[in-house]
């Protein structure tokens, strides 16, 4: 079910009538991807709320100001962060048609603890996103993966997550998306103490070297 945003035409271009959009308290955005482009701006309070709700690929019914269409179902394909300040500089929208596949990255949410996490293990996210392609209508929100499933030393491939029978998966699937494994203090903690054993060592061998340099140095000084 999409939810509904409003927008409203904008007829500046360029980085000085986006920065003065900006100072206004809204934000530029496009949609692209059905018959026509179009320039807008958008609340990005609003558009935020709706994110958190519904979620970053939900279904739009975007209502613009001044557009030659009532309403266009979109979803937000990207996004410009701004590079200091938290929020969105500009946003992306694609026009979709409801029978035509689109490519979408999905979330991936870990959800729960894994037992590997009491006997001392780590658990290393190393995905985060899982690029999919689908109809619009059945973009999942996210996809999770049941941390109280993972032992220590396991590793979640993606092959190993549960998706819908209509979702194609378009990453590898031998790609690791988290694992649970042993941190290894200890042993490095022996190591480096086994290097600093090795560079006093090495200290306290050097002045031996020295006093019989010097020694020789005596005995060639009293045959002259």
């Amino acid at each position: 079910m999409a939810v509904a945003l409003k927008g409203k035409i904008r007829e500046g271009r360029g980085k000085g009538a986006n920065r003065k959009l900006r100072a206004t308290g809204m934000l530029p955005a496009v949609v692209y991807g059905g018959k026509s482009n179009v320039s807008l701006m958008v609340n990005p309070k609003e558009l935020k709320k709706l994110i958190e709700k519904a979620g970053i690929n939900s279904l739009i019914e975007l209502a613009i100001e001044g557009d030659t269409e009532p309403k266009r179902v979109v979803v937000i394909k990207d996004h410009q962060q701004h590079p200091i300040r938290p929020g969105w500089e500009h946003a992306d929208f694609l026009e979709v048609d409801m029978k035509q596949a689109i490519k979408v990255d999905v979330p991936i949410i870990l959800e729960g603890h894994s037992p590997g996490e009491k006997l001392g293990g780590m658990v290393e996210h190393n995905l985060h996103t899982l690029s999919v392609k689908c109809l619009p209508g059945e973009i999942p929100e996210s996809i999770k993966v049941d941390m109280t499933q993972v032992e220590l030393d396991q590793v979640v491939h993606i092959s190993d997550l549960t998706v819908g029978d209509n979702i194609e998966i378009l990453d590898h699937l031998s790609e690791a998306v988290v694992s649970v494994h042993e941190v290894k203090v200890k042993e490095e903690a022996s190591a480096e103490e086994e290097l600093v054993e090795g560079a006093e060592e090495g200290a306290e061998v050097a002045p031996a070297d020295d006093k019989a340099e010097d020694k020789g140095e005596s005995a060639e000084a009293e045959k002259k």
